[in-house]
């Protein structure tokens, strides 16, 4: 099959999609059940935010060694392997619930899920070429919606039963996607390079001459991504201490919240082919400022939250669409990686603020100065990307033309 005639191999795009899904809908379980952890195990409120911010943590900094891994020996064998580790922290979790450390001991180990993402990318981008990897990897990246899934059942199903049964769901259909990934997932014809020296070797990109694009792309998906997992995670509790909603109405309200996001990602790839990722990521970051200013003035008013939110989450998605399509583009050659880095990133950004608002709300009783400092970070990523020049967003080089044999 010419993946340039073709468009790709949609197969292993559905499946890459589904399986990143999956292990997102398991990653971010402890956002939409916080409510329940914290009134079970009786947690002040930084204890919260730590429960639900530690599984980015090793997930973040997972994905550098995963999309080295995915370089060397493929995303099937990788993938499928994680998928078939994440069931074990998911049955801890659903066996051992009622002991703060026990939760904080499993949710850590869980981290590995989120590390997904940065097999899924060079598994997707080798399928494609280059005037098309853009809108791919959007369409990967809407397995962010796993997150959406999670938080519209998680609550209802802990409700109805207990808050053991979604860890308990999460792990068996993690099992099942495991082996479908294995028997019917196929590496694209030359992605799998082998043994190519050591990690640090493979993480060249980020050191001497010329990093400063790697370490700009860092700036950029820690901001995107990151304040699109931070604003998912804490969103539910800001929205039952400030506006007192029932747990699993800000759980529902968060999901709409990440909907937006994640639809919005293809199309920040899909804009990126046409017009460049460096216009796409300006309007994002132009946009994330003056929404966070918005919300540090009006949260406590719920319509204004809510247009804010709502609005904000397109723009955000927009960027994370926006950043990958940069990747392959400055690194066809590192893309696991350089996504891997990139990735973490982004892990950490979700990571921090939480803790930081959780801060805020201590010492101010209020949010306004985390979402202040949201658009602080915001406008240095503005500023990077502007001094980047024309040189972000277009490399100056024709697409690739890839030619691969069709998937069995």
């Amino acid at each position: 099959m010419n993946v340039s005639d073709e468009g790709g191999n949609a197969r292993q795009l559905t499946l890459a999609t589904i399986s990143f899904t999956v292990c997102f809908y398991a990653w971010a379980l402890l956002g939409p059940l916080g409510p329940d952890l914290q009134e079970q195990l009786d947690l002040t409120d930084g204890q919260l935010a730590l429960t639900i911010s530690i599984p980015v943590v090793l997930g973040s900094l997972m994905r550098i060694p995963l999309g080295v891994l995915t370089d060397r020996y493929g995303g099937r064998r990788v993938f499928a392997l994680l998928m078939a580790y994440t069931p074990l922290p998911l049955i801890g979790l659903a066996l051992f619930n009622d002991s703060w450390g026990a939760v904080l001991a499993f949710a850590f180990l869980l981290g590995f899920a989120g590390a997904s993402f940065a097999v899924g990318v060079p598994f997707v981008n080798k399928w494609y070429p280059q005037n098309r990897q853009g809108f791919a990897l959007g369409i990967y990246g809407i397995g962010m919606g796993g997150t959406v899934l999670g938080a519209l059942t998680a609550p209802r199903i802990a409700d109805a039963t207990s808050v053991d049964a979604p860890f308990w769901i999460a792990a068996f259909v993690l099992a099942i996607m495991a082996a479908v990934f294995w028997s019917a997932a196929r590496d694209a014809p030359g992605a799998v390079q082998g043994k190519t020296g050591s990690m640090l070797a493979s993480l060249s990109a980020f050191r001497g001459k010329g990093s400063s694009r790697a370490w700009a792309l860092t700036l950029f998906y820690f901001m995107a991504f990151g304040g699109f997992v931070a604003m998912f995670l804490y969103l539910p509790k800001l929205l039952v201490d400030v506006h007192d909603l029932a747990k699993t109405d800000a759980g529902a309200r968060a999901a709409g919240f990440a909907l937006l996001a994640v639809a919005s990602r293809p199309i920040g790839g899909w804009l990126s082919d046409r017009v460049g990722a460096r216009s796409v990521l300006t309007v994002s970051f132009v946009g994330t400022i003056l929404l966070a200013l918005s919300l540090a003035l009006s949260y406590e008013n719920m319509v204004p939250l809510t247009i804010s939110c709502l609005t904000l989450a397109v723009f955000l998605g927009l960027g994370t669409g926006a950043v990958f399509k940069l990747v392959p583009e400055w690194y066809p050659d590192q893309v696991g990686a350089v996504t891997g880095v990139v990735g973490a990133a982004g892990g950490l950004g979700g990571f921090f603020p939480p803790l930081v608002m959780a801060l805020v709300k201590a010492q101010t009783d209020g949010y306004a100065l985390g979402f202040i400092l949201m658009a602080a970070v915001a406008g240095f990523a503005l500023f990077v990307i502007r001094a980047e020049g024309g040189s972000a967003g277009q490399t100056g080089s024709e697409p690739e033309t890839t030619t691969v044999a069709p998937a069995s």
